[in-house]
């Protein structure tokens, strides 16, 4: 006879321990599933470790930058060495610490069962781990997503990096070639030639990032460059080989030499879900192209009494929609709430230094609505606080409907963007207007004064 519960979760990654809590809070017994690391992708190969290794990365940078703020050196600045030994013991404190939080929590849940084991459907609402069939009316998945490998020509030939495996590295290396100029690649690209490292990055698009508007692509380039980062993109036809103890990749550029040779290569060519191994055809979970599980506004799979969340659903990629997630499911099933998908302003940053913060649409998705528009740009160099500080790269840019006088979207590519962005986010999701916000009366000196001097420069696009 199958083992009951009340409740099933598959995955114990952002969204699936929040659930469980609110559910054995009910009263509930619940059984969490997790084939791996409590925690998932955002505390054991995402956020936690990356963003540890990112404020390495930018203290190193600093240090190098020491004399232009009258920092005096016993030897010359550009000789700081960097210890990525300790940086990677770093960043591991940091993941084992959160993942114990994250076991810890569990463990104090009453009526919470923790499976260590892999879950495959065998029937609807019906699950076999570890050898024993589990079944509960309810079933929530929550298998989040990994590095997507594309079958390049002489993958086979050699030995590559993805986000996970190259978080524990503790050797630097010498020449990181990374095939992927968008989010992922570009964190640790700037990372380790702050580290000490050369590094090319390999874009098959025109440009990095390619999802922004191009004036942030263009920017984003000019400063890694400066930085010393080559960048070769319209690499349309990427293949792997080796030379010795040497890497090579193979790009069909429309310039520079068509081939890079280093001594390391990091795939960061996107992400893919974890659901082709879950049995989900014999629960009548249905799956997109992609493999991405298809869900209505309110989480629900195809299947009676299933719901996905997080990376898996293919409605976010990030930590903070898995979240969202999870409280949608909630408030819709234990609060008598009609939460929605749709209802959700997402926005997300970018941790390169300087951060790119986004929220809403970008101008060019704004120019396709043909809405009546209004936009507005304001360089960094203009920006009080990020001359003070010395970072004046970037700029921060808004769209706003013209009639209804609401926010679109935004960017704040600079320092503090990531944070900076959120005062626009809370107005857009509060539904107030950029008359309500150009008069407010911010703090200075500080980046996000200028957000209402930005609205009040709104105008008409050329």
């Amino acid at each position: 006879m199958p083992r009951l519960f009340d409740a099933i979760i598959v995955g114990a990654g952002q969204a699936g321990p929040a659930l469980a809590a609110r559910l054995t809070g009910a009263g509930k017994t619940v059984a969490i599933i997790e084939r791996h690391l409590v925690g998932g992708t955002c505390v054991n190969t995402g956020c936690k470790p990356t963003k540890t290794l990112v404020a390495s990365a930018y203290a190193a940078h600093i240090a190098r930058r020491g004399a232009e703020y009258g920092v005096a050196y016993a030897t010359d600045p550009g000789a700081v060495r960097f210890n990525l030994p300790i940086a990677a013991a770093r960043a591991r404190k940091v993941i084992l610490d959160s993942r114990k939080g994250n076991e810890d929590w569990l463990a104090s849940m009453p009526g919470l069962t923790l499976i260590r084991g892999h879950a495959r459907f065998t029937g609807p609402r019906q699950l076999e781990v570890n050898g024993e069939i589990i079944e509960a009316p309810q079933v929530f998945l929550n298998v989040g997503g990994r590095a997507n490998v594309p079958d390049f020509p002489g993958l086979d030939q050699v030995e590559y990096l993805t986000n996970s495996t190259i978080i524990p590295l503790e050797t630097l290396p010498e020449h990181l070639i990374v095939v992927g100029g968008s989010y992922i690649g570009l964190e640790f690209a700037q990372m380790y030639r702050r580290f000490g490292a050369k590094v090319t990055v390999v874009e098959m698009g025109p440009r990095l990032v390619g999802k922004e508007d191009e004036d942030v692509s263009a920017e984003i380039r000019a400063f890694l460059e400066a930085e010393g980062i080559e960048v070769r993109t319209s690499a349309c036809c990427i293949t792997l080989g080796k030379r010795g103890d040497r890497v090579t990749v193979g790009v069909d550029c429309t310039e520079g030499a068509p081939e890079v040779e280093g001594s390391h290569v990091l795939l960061a060519v996107g992400r893919r879900p974890n659901t082709d191994d879950l049995g989900l055809d014999k629960a009548g979970v249905e799956v997109d192209e992609r493999g991405y599980i298809n869900v209505d506004e309110h989480l629900k799979t195809s299947a009676d009494g299933v719901w996905a969340m997080g990376d898996c659903n293919g409605k976010g990629a990030f930590t903070h929609t898995a979240w969202n997630d999870y409280e949608i499911v909630a408030a819709n099933l234990m609060d008598g709430a009609d939460r929605k998908v749709s209802d959700r302003i997402l926005g997300y940053a970018l941790y390169v230094d300087p951060p790119l913060g986004r929220v809403g649409l970008t101008e060019a998705q704004a120019r396709k609505t043909g809405r009546p528009l209004l936009v507005a740009k304001r360089l960094m160099t203009r920006v009080g606080r990020a001359v003070e500080k010395g970072e004046t790269w970037g700029f921060m840019s808004m769209v706003a409907d013209a009639e209804t006088r609401k926010i679109l979207g935004a960017a704040v590519l600079g320092t503090g963007g990531d944070e900076v962005i959120h005062g626009v986010l809370d107005m857009m999701n509060a539904g107030a207007t950029i008359d309500t916000y150009q008069w407010a009366v911010p703090i200075h000196p500080t980046v996000s004064e200028l957000i209402p001097t930005l609205i009040g420069s709104l105008a008409p696009p050329a």
